[in-house]
């Protein structure tokens, strides 16, 4: 089995995901769908549709797909249109949205390489493409929920392996790869825990180049914070070794 296949028929990731209020995901989903007054947008790994009722309530198309059978039963009940995903390959043609985006997939992909540019492919030139994910590489920080994050000897690791990341992009660009982690299972079901891939801002920009997009923003903030937090938080590189991975991009022509 793999490891998508374990979320397969999870009733508790779906439980889980349900209990996300709105604000959880307005960030994201605004930022999808800036600059547009209407047009078909899509949402990988849209959990019981959270996203999908925002952008149909704001005049979009709204598009899902979601490796959890209970998540896709409970947004159909809903109304939203979503539909089942194997997590690899996108069920629709090139060009096909003006945005889509990924928020807390990116982590539980299995190929994570192959999985940004296949979510660019669906985009049409000039749209917007974005994805979020933690930050995995956290080097700086406090009451970090994942074992990776914690400690001293663990932020300067992750310090370390931040700038060793910057060398290769520059010195070996196609040798770069996240890297993988091994997922920790936990009852009550925490799907962050279970994450298999380092997911972090540098590298999620850089495969977002390489698959044809111009990164506008890389944050650390993958919410709405007060104006001045988030400029001060996001104003220098600092932003790529706290908090979370909030990387937005268009499609170049």
């Amino acid at each position: 089995m793999s490891h998508q296949d374990t979320y397969l028929h999870n009733e508790s990731y779906a439980e889980f995901l349900a209990t996300q209020d709105d604000g959880f995901f307005a960030k994201y989903a605004d930022a999808v769908q800036a600059g547009r007054q209407g047009g078909r947008l899509l949402d990988v790994g849209c959990g019981v549709g959270q996203v999908l009722r925002r952008w149909q309530e704001n005049g979009f198309e709204a598009h899902g797909v979601e490796v959890s059978e209970p998540s896709v039963r409970r947004a159909r009940e809903s109304g939203l249109n979503c539909q089942p995903y194997d997590g690899r390959a996108l069920p629709f043609p090139d060009g096909h949205f003006a945005g889509a985006g990924a928020l807390n997939v990116l982590e539980h992909v299995e190929a994570p390489e192959a999985f940004i540019p296949e979510l660019v492919r669906v985009v049409e030139p000039g749209g917007r493409v974005v994805i979020s994910s933690p930050n995995f590489l956290r080097a700086l920080g406090f009451r970090d929920y994942h074992h990776t994050m914690r400690g001293l000897a663990n932020k300067w690791r992750n310090f370390r392996r931040l700038l060793a990341k910057r060398r290769q992009m520059r010195l070996a660009p196609d040798e770069v790869r996240f890297d993988r982690l091994t997922p920790v299972e936990k009852e009550p079901f925490e799907p962050d825990d279970d994450a298999i891939v380092a997911t972090n801002g540098l590298e999620i920009a850089f495969f977002l180049k390489r698959a044809g997009c111009a990164v506008e923003r890389v944050q650390c903030t993958d919410r709405y914070v007060p104006g001045l937090a988030e400029f001060g938080l996001n104003l220098t590189p600092v932003r790529y070794a706290v908090f979370n991975a909030f990387v937005v991009a268009r499609k170049e022509p």
